[in-house]
């Protein structure tokens, strides 16, 4: 029988991921051993995986080599990043681990990760292309007073919503101004915000849209949500996604008042993906199917109007139980 082992970068605090992975692979009666992977040996989700792997920072020189050897030792067949700072790395050598390796990488192209990690880019791409964006104020509109409060300032590369802040009045402006470097000042949309989940096969076909209204948030990250089938939400993305040709699970999210405002998209596994797969669009399982050659089609085939509530857990590991 053959081995469809999986590899998760960065895997921090992904329990949920991994446990939705060995959820999936019994489920399709395979055998799949999933390998987790972090520079630290004190990130809970090793402590899930089938296997854990202690390895060098994404700044490393050696992290490129270090990841091909990694998946050759443990025959993985799937390697999958979770985190915004690994994207680029892997997908500028995206061929060359796939040619090294029996590995695929779930990474879409490097055109489109430089997209998607520049959020000024983001913006101007989808506004080039049709879609509604909060309007991006520039230097000269500072300057001249002609910036309207409420609105958002935060990183043009940042995640996890760190240093995202909405300013209500020119004394806040200057402050967030000095100590958030390369930032990008919006327009603050109002309204109901939604990450969308969307899996797309490896020649960039949608197989499963679900709408997630962002209920409550923590750090950036969403705590309670509700999965709604939006049919025009929906409807949009699939027409985004006709014109950027991604891969793999990706997230996107948006605002909704009068219109629909896009804010950015995120080539990754978001960390509420597995409240969508759950649901019935499991991404995993999708996954292990392309992995096993199946042609998947489109599809809606998932629970709508159901609530999420995260909540935090904890294990207790002995000191001589620490992965070192």
């Amino acid at each position: 029988m053959n081995n469809y082992n999986i590899l998760i970068l960065s895997a921090g605090r992904r329990v949920e991921l991994i446990q939705a992975f060995k959820k999936a692979a019994k489920k399709l009666n395979i055998n799949s051993s999933i390998i987790a992977a972090d520079m630290s040996g004190l990130a809970p989700a090793l402590y899930f995986a089938d296997k854990h792997k202690l390895i060098p920072a994404i700044s490393d020189i050696n992290y490129i080599d270090n990841l091909i050897s990694l998946c050759n030792e443990e025959n993985v067949k799937l390697v999958v990043p979770t985190i915004d700072t690994e994207l680029l790395i892997l997908a500028e050598n995206k061929q060359r681990v796939e040619s090294e390796t029996n590995a695929k990488v779930m990474i879409s192209d490097l055109k489109l990760i430089k997209m998607c990690r520049d959020k000024i880019k983001t913006s101007d791409d989808l506004s080039n292309n049709g879609f509604l964006v909060p309007y991006l104020y520039g230097d000269q509109d500072i300057k001249q007073n002609k910036v309207a409060f409420p609105c958002f300032i935060k990183p043009k590369s940042g995640s996890s919503s760190i240093n995202a802040f909405k300013v209500n009045n020119d004394k806040e402006l200057e402050l967030y101004r000095k100590f958030i470097p390369n930032y990008m000042l919006q327009e603050y949309v109002g309204g109901d915000e939604y990450t969308i989940d969307v899996f797309l096969d490896f020649n960039s076909n949608p197989i499963t849209i679900v709408p997630r209204l962002r209920l409550a948030t923590r750090s950036g990250e969403i705590s309670k949500g509700l999965i709604v089938k939006h049919r025009i939400i929906i409807d949009t993305i699939k027409n985004m996604m006709d014109k950027f040709k991604f891969i793999g699970h990706i997230t996107v999210q948006l605002k909704i008042d009068k219109d629909i405002k896009f804010i950015e998209i995120n080539p990754r596994f978001g960390g509420g993906a597995p409240m969508s797969i759950a649901a019935g669009a499991d991404s995993c399982e999708n996954l292990y199917r392309l992995l096993m050659g199946e042609q998947l089609s489109y599809n809606e085939v998932y629970e709508d109007d159901v609530y999420f509530l995260r909540y935090d857990s904890s294990i207790m590991v002995k000191k001589g139980e620490i992965i070192l």
